[in-house]
């Protein structure tokens, strides 16, 4: 097997320590190294300091060190002058970057003449980096070698960040180091939380083993992501095929909870089934006050099967614009499963679609009951072959509760599409 390529990732930023900012950089650079196999060994997080900095790039021990944070134009983001510093080195104007700052200004609308010196100033880098190109933003990556370490600086935004890794980093770092090739391949579930899932499979993961496999559990509200893994020496099409054939035994065994694989989503993966068949949907939300739109929208080209929504949360809405009866909803309440019905139907007669969905729940965090207690929501789906309705339990805050119940109805539409076929 090649030598293990190892890294660890240096998170700047007073605010990252405070909580006024949630580090999900690391995250997501430990995962994206990973793919390419990289092993991420250690994270640090550590504030705007010079000593800080100094002593955790000092006494960095792995192959690569990725460092994020304090690259802005403020008085504050000292790590530029920081590294220049640690590698000896001093800031020069960097034409080729000033340049392009000034173009995107422009791009932006604003007058060449009235671009602050502290944004121009953005392209002043280390003489003896590589500058990687930052396509979103003014500050550039920056990446050194010493001692046969790689470090590279990128700033904190994320979506910059991740711009400057995928285009500059992670190809970089292939051809440096050529670390052994990881097959991965990721099957995305919902419907059953991560230790009911684990009891379900668990013969099936005890099989890995055997074939040199390993198994990650990746769960995230109202999914478990389940990625294997395994090195691919001079056999490669044979890895590929033992973690096929793997992933095939789980999709036999739990057919019901699979909605994907990889980047999909579950709105894609519903809106994809909607657009093969030359259907329609529409939504009746109430507790999820229109988030299901926005997750289905969220997906380019939508409008070819999206026709729209009613977000009903007022029962004046529900009786006016679904067509609720007054007596039902004073006898149910709007939490139940008459009503609920009653709005799918409602919303799939108005829009005049092949399917919708709707939702009324307490999503807390108050408005509960001992009968109806926060997490209660009652989720319907009509169809060409009628209505179906399921009562759920989340526990856990507001945003936890809608975006759960959302993620449930869809699961629950995914379903009847595919047994409508």
């Amino acid at each position: 097997m090649a030598q293990e390529i190892t890294a660890e990732i240096i998170s700047i930023g007073d605010e990252l320590l405070i909580g006024q900012t949630i580090n999900t950089n690391a995250g997501w650079m430990g995962e994206q190294l990973a793919l390419i196999g990289v092993r991420a060994k250690r994270v640090l997080t550590i504030g705007d300091d010079r000593t800080e900095i100094l002593d955790a790039l000092g006494s960095a021990t792995c192959d690569v060190v990725l460092i994020t944070g304090g690259l802005g134009p403020t008085k504050d983001d000292i790590t530029k002058h920081t590294l220049c510093e640690f590698f000896g080195t001093r800031l020069v104007r960097n034409k080729e970057v000033e340049a392009r700052i000034m173009a995107m200004f422009v791009r932006m609308g604003r007058d060449p003449r009235d671009i602050l010196p502290v944004n121009l100033a953005q392209a002043d880098l280390p003489e003896n980096c590589t500058v990687l190109p930052n396509e979103r933003g003014t500050a550039s990556g920056m990446w050194f070698e010493r001692d046969g370490r790689v470090y590279v600086s990128m700033p904190g935004v994320p979506y910059e960040m991740r711009s400057i890794m995928r285009t500059g980093v992670l190809p970089r770092l292939q051809e440096r180091f050529r670390p052994p090739t990881i097959i991965h391949r990721t099957i995305l579930t919902t419907g059953l939380g991560e230790s009911m899932l684990a009891k379900r499979i668990a013969d099936w993961e005890d099989s890995l083993a055997a074939e040199g496999i390993k198994l990650a559990y990746l769960p995230s509200p109202g999914i478990v992501k389940l990625r294997l893994s395994t090195y691919a020496e001079a056999d490669g099409p044979a890895a590929t095929e033992r973690v096929d054939r793997k992933a095939r035994e789980l999709s036999v065994l739990i057919p019901e909870l699979i909605y994907g694989e990889g980047e999909d989503r579950l709105q894609q993966v519903v809106g994809r089934l909607l657009k093969e068949r030359g259907q329609t949907l529409s939504l009746a939300e109430s507790c999820t006050g229109g988030y299901v739109s926005h997750l289905i929208t969220s997906i380019p080209g939508s409008s070819a099967y999206f026709t729209g929504g009613v977000v009903s949360y007022h029962n004046a809405v529900k009786m006016e614009e679904l067509g609720i009866p007054s007596d039902m909803l004073e006898l149910n309440g709007a939490v139940s499963q008459p009503v609920v019905e009653q709005m799918a139907s409602g919303v799939r007669t108005a829009l005049r679609t092949d399917w919708s969905v709707a939702y009324s729940g307490v999503a807390g965090p108050d408005g509960g009951t001992p009968e109806k207690p926060v997490g209660t929501v009652w989720i319907a789906v009509a169809g060409p072959d009628g209505v179906r309705s399921k009562l759920v339990n989340f526990p856990g805050t507001r945003d936890l509760v809608i975006e759960r119940s959302a993620l449930a109805g869809l699961n629950m539409l995914r379903k009847r599409i595919l047994e409508a076929q």
